[in-house]
C-alpha cells in the first residue's frame, strides 16, 4: 500500500462509519428494523431492503468523498469494500451470528444486558465497526 493510500484510510473509514450510522438509524425503515431478524421470507425481504439502502448510502459517501477529498479510490476497490460491508451487514443483522459469537466468547450475559438496545445492540455495532475497518482497507488498497 502506498503512503497516499495509507493516508486515505482514516478518511475512508470515517466515510463508511458516518454512512453506516445514517443508513442504520435514518434510512432504515421502521418495518425493516423490526422485521429483518424474523424467520422466513418476511425477515429476509426486510433485511434485503435494509442492506440495499445501507450499501447505497455507503457507496454514495465513498463516491462523494473520493471526489471531494481526492482520495484516488479505484472503482474495483470501492466495489470490494461495499461487497464486504453488505454481505457481513446482512449476516450480522440476522442477529443470531452475533448472539452465537457472544455466547462462544463468554459475552452471553452482556449480550442480554439491557434488552435489544443494550448489550446486543452494542455488540452488533462493534462488529459492524470491525468490518468497516476491513472494508476501508479494501477500498484504499492498491
Amino acid at each position: 500500500m502506498t503512503a497516499n493510500r495509507a493516508a486515505a484510510y482514516p478518511a475512508v473509514y470515517a466515510l463508511l462509519r458516518i454512512a453506516a450510522d445514517i443508513a442504520d438509524h435514518w434510512v432504515q425503515s421502521d418495518h425493516q428494523a423490526t422485521h429483518k431478524a424474523k424467520e422466513g421470507a418476511e425477515g429476509h425481504k426486510a433485511l434485503a431492503g435494509h442492506v440495499a439502502s445501507y450499501v447505497a448510502t455507503q457507496g454514495a459517501a465513498l463516491l462523494v468523498g473520493n471526489r471531494l477529498l481526492g482520495l484516488g479510490l479505484r472503482p474495483r476497490s470501492i466495489a470490494a469494500a461495499l461487497a464486504l460491508s453488505g454481505v457481513t451487514h446482512y449476516a450480522i443483522d440476522r442477529r443470531w451470528p452475533v448472539r452465537k459469537a457472544a455466547e462462544a466468547t463468554g459475552k452471553g450475559n452482556f449480550y442480554n444486558l439491557g434488552g435489544p438496545l443494550g448489550g446486543a445492540y452494542l455488540l452488533d455495532q462493534a462488529t459492524h465497526h470491525l468490518v468497516e475497518g476491513l472494508a476501508a482497507y479494501l477500498a484504499v488498497r492498491d
